[in-house]
């Protein structure tokens, strides 16, 4: 299975937090790491997306076919979002969208990192891998890219 993370591109501040948009540059973002990742994913992919507008907004740079998942919203809980994605046990590729700090703590678990969340930039994406090794399930990170790279 491959899992990957994409965090939602720059948003605008403001309140209420689920209805803030992406800037001009936060679009600009997501446009180039949509671009990459529709060069790169295969073709069944299932994408889960937070309910918040910056990351719907996000991930509609790539596809319009998504499932909104409440699990992944602000504030929910590493495992939540692993559970929604069906790691490691689920099939194919999965893109989720969603948000920092927990898609930091998603890949700190994964990456068995004990210091707390790792930092995603904003629009950046972390790919991970599974794959079985005398019985163990083991993570392999392969690749980590932010915008003003592609």
């Amino acid at each position: 299975m491959d899992l990957i993370l994409w965090r939602h591109a720059e948003a605008a501040d403001g309140t209420p937090d689920h209805l803030r948009e992406l800037t001009p540059k936060g679009i600009k973002q997501a446009e180039k790491v949509a671009a990459f990742l529709s060069r790169h994913l295969p073709d069944d992919y299932r994408v889960l997306v937070s309910p918040a507008v910056r990351t719907r907004q996000t991930a509609s740079m790539l596809t319009n076919d998504f499932t909104l998942a409440p699990a992944i919203a602000p504030g929910n809980s590493a495992q939540a979002v692993l559970l929604a994605a069906h790691w490691p046990d689920g099939d194919g590729t999965v893109l989720v969208v969603g948000h920092q700090p927990t898609l930091g703590e998603v890949a700190a678990q994964l990456l068995e990192c004990n210091g707390g969340p790792l930092r995603i930039k904003k629009g950046a994406v972390w790919w991970f891998n599974s794959r079985e090794r005398e019985s163990i399930v083991q993570p392999i990170l392969r690749l980590v890219i932010s915008p003003e790279f592609l």
